[in-house]
């Protein structure tokens, strides 16, 4: 991989390491008085796990030699917390559906990350 495509993926994962911290700020400042506590919730689980896995992508980009554990991690870094922070916003409670798609590429994410850490002993 090259140091360009490899600054991309870095660049991508500090993105939404970035938006984690603004969504993260924004639900406990602008959204505390202004939503269900249950959507609060939701939008805290949201920007813990676009957290975690944006360091899990970095870490796996890192130490894994083909980036499919990585892609996964974007995947779910996308789908995951964006499609709560949809439903939180919007009220449509259908995008919810959305979300264990998300929650899959962290999981496929994290089983690729082992198998490839495995191999690269």
């Amino acid at each position: 991989m090259s140091s360009t495509s490899l600054g991309k993926w870095r660049a991508s994962f500090c993105a939404l390491g970035f938006a984690a911290v603004a969504f993260g700020a924004f639900g406990a400042h602008a959204l505390r008085d202004k939503v269900t506590p249950q959507d609060l919730e939701n939008w805290k689980t949201a920007t813990l796990y676009l957290l975690a896995h944006t360091l899990a992508g970095l870490v796996s980009l890192t130490n894994c030699r083909k980036k499919h554990a990585p892609a996964f991690f974007l995947a779910g870094c996308i789908i995951f917390p964006f499609s709560l922070y949809a439903l939180v916003l919007s009220g449509v409670r259908g995008l919810g559906a959305v979300t264990p798609l998300g929650g899959l590429c962290f999981l496929a994410g994290w089983l690729l990350f082992a198998r490839d850490s495995l191999r690269s002993e």
